[in-house]
């Protein structure tokens, strides 16, 4: 059966060491989240992971989501009860302002907890995730009635939420949906269509689901300019606030999915239901951005999420399964074989997939805490600079971190040999889990076109030359350091690759679009072994200075980490380069081939 334990110690490390959270007690929220009070909550966090939300994850994929007769579905048994255990802690509303009904904390906070409910149960926590990206967009685009009437209830899970784009037709491309809103004159809409692929779409679990759905206004101009958003809750709301008569929305379907068998992916069908516009008439797409920005940077969570869950298994067979005998001699000659830890080969897995979880969780973290000065600094240029940094990263980490989750959820799979084929052993739930995050929320193609496409250029390219320099001044102020060369050369070699892959950018993409996009993938990955190195850069540097102010009590841990630090710029950073030499073989082969060739 399949472990799980939250690595509290390690989120606490990168946290305070790291990223010295403790500076930041300026922001609201920041004063109330002290060092006592993180290690509570995160501690708190980790024992409703691994005893409520845990147990039913390997059984709640077994059983999956049913559709009854009359269109309800009924989730897994379990699911509800550990929801309401989430719910009543109040884990939905952590980040959540206060005058909502939530704690007011730092989203840095709730990302740490997000890691945790992930690992511990993608599928299950995927039902508050998609409620928390409802809450954003009505946040910042709904009107004050809107508000007062849908938060407070989503903030304490009472409801819950959904975010409805994709139709059988229309994918990405958004502005081909066919979803049409029909004015009624008193304010309401009469909305129709069909959406596909609705993650928590109908479900048991609250009282009302509140769906935000894109759709057309009669008579609104065609493409992405004429696409609205709207509310559309699953009862109606009275002006009490009680709940009242059923909307005509309702669930064709569950769709039969590769993972995530415990969330309802929904079929669901519209039909004249009564919704109400978010924001701005023809603006629908600036709304939902909020939501899907904050569930991109979500599902980069679920790749680390996964990839964790799954090696904390592997390194638990490999330090109990025997086979074979040490290459340097038995290491263990009383017994017929030695553990399979012992193989070099094991090592190279177990170490490369440490390595990206330990990076990964501070670029989380790292991002999160951007991501709260964006929005809650007092200084307009602080505010502009972590916002700029948001910005660029949101596609780098939904990108890299889902798309080397799934590879090491595959390797870490490898590591059992035949046994990770057999679904009691639950690699396989990773695997098939893994999978999903990097297709929806934007497929990681699309991610890779928008940084380069989109994100690159922004501002005259002022993010991308703010992330150059910050990483560029961290070498430069730890040049002299004799400990940290081994840390800062590697970096800036491989920021020295990523600048060159730029500048190619700015020579032999305009001209030449299609070099953008075949080298788009690969600049996304490059960018990601950057940031994923200047993060091992800071945690080695966090730890050298731990050592050297004394700090006997974490000395293995803190060692241990400078190892692993190593390995990732000595065995992983080096493909800088291959992602360089790709980016600059532009896209004359790729595209040489007549269609019919394929």
């Amino acid at each position: 059966m399949p472990i799980y334990k939250a690595p509290v110690e390690d989120t606490l490390f990168i946290l305070n060491d790291v990223l010295g959270i403790e500076r930041y007690n300026n922001l609201p929220g920041f004063a109330d989240a002290t060092p006592d009070m993180i290690e509570a909550i995160v501690g708190e966090a980790a024992k409703l992971a691994e005893e409520v939300m845990f147990p039913v994850n390997l059984s709640g994929d077994q059983e999956g989501c049913k559709r009854n007769d009359d269109a309800t579905v009924t989730t897994p048994k379990g699911y509800k009860q550990a929801f309401d255990l989430y719910r009543e802690g109040g884990w939905l509303g952590l980040s959540i302002p206060e005058e909502f009904g939530g704690q007011g904390l730092p989203y840095t906070l709730h990302t740490a907890v997000g890691e945790y409910m992930s690992s511990a149960n993608m599928a299950l926590t995927m039902y508050p995730g998609l409620t928390q990206g409802a809450i954003a967009a009505i946040l910042v685009h709904g009107s004050d009635v809107q508000k007062a009437t849908y938060l407070p209830k989503m903030v304490d899970g009472t409801w819950t939420g959904t975010m409805n784009l994709t139709e059988p037709h229309c994918g990405t491309d958004l502005g081909l949906l066919r979803s049409k809103a029909v004015p009624q004159g008193d304010g309401s809409y009469r909305i129709s269509g069909q959406k596909i692929f609705i993650s928590a779409g109908e479900h048991d679990m609250s009282d009302n689901i509140v769906h935000l759905v894109l759709a057309r206004i009669e008579g609104a101009p065609e493409g992405v300019k004429g696409i609205s958003l709207f509310i559309v809750p699953k009862f109606m709301v009275e002006e009490d606030g009680s709940l009242g008569s059923r909307n005509t929305v309702t669930c064709g379907a569950i769709e039969h999915k590769m993972g995530i068998h415990g969330n309802s992916t929904c079929v669901m069908n519209y039909d004249d239901a009564t919704g109400y516009l978010i924001g701005t008439e023809n603006k629908g797409l600036n709304a939902m951005f909020v939501m899907m920005n904050e569930a991109r940077l979500g599902v980069g969570l679920q790749g680390l999420s996964v990839a964790e869950v799954a090696y904390q298994n592997a390194a638990n067979y490999a330090r109990e399964r025997i086979q074979g005998r040490s290459l340097s001699g038995a290491k263990e000659p009383d017994r017929q074989a030695d553990p399979i830890i012992v193989h070099p080969d094991i090592r190279r897995t177990l170490m490369t997939i440490k390595a990206f979880n330990e990076a990964g969780r501070a670029f989380t973290l790292w991002t999160a805490l951007k991501s709260d000065i964006a929005h809650r600094g007092d200084n307009e240029k602080d505010r502009q600079a972590a916002d700029d940094i948001l910005g660029l990263m949101t596609p780098i980490l939904k990108g890299v971190m889902t798309d080397k989750g799934f590879d090491h959820a595959v390797m870490a799979q490898q590591v059992f040999g035949g046994h990770g084929y057999i679904e009691e052993h639950g690699m396989s739930q990773y695997v098939r889990d893994a999978r999903i995050a990097m297709i929806y929320e934007g497929a990681n193609g699309i991610q890779a076109l928008d940084l380069v496409g989109r994100k690159l250029g922004l501002n005259g390219g002022r993010a991308v030359m703010a992330l150059f320099k910050e990483v560029g001044d961290f070498c430069e102020e730890n040049r002299a350091d004799e400990k940290l060369a081994v840390y800062t050369k590697a970096l800036k070699k491989g920021l020295n690759d990523l600048q060159a892959a730029t500048m190619w950018f700015m020579s032999n993409a305009m001209a030449k679009p299609d070099n953008a996009g075949a080298g788009s993938t690969d600049y996304m990955h490059l960018s990601g072994l950057v940031v994923l190195g200047y993060m091992w850069a800071k945690i080695a540097k966090a730890a050298e200075d731990a050592l050297a102010g004394g700090d006997t009590g974490r000395a293995d841990y803190l060692k241990n980490k400078l190892v692993t630090a190593k390995f990732f710029m000595e065995r992983i950073l080096p493909e800088t380069t291959l992602r360089k030499a790709r980016i600059e073989a532009g896209a004359d082969t790729v595209m040489a081939l007549d269609a019919a060739a394929f």
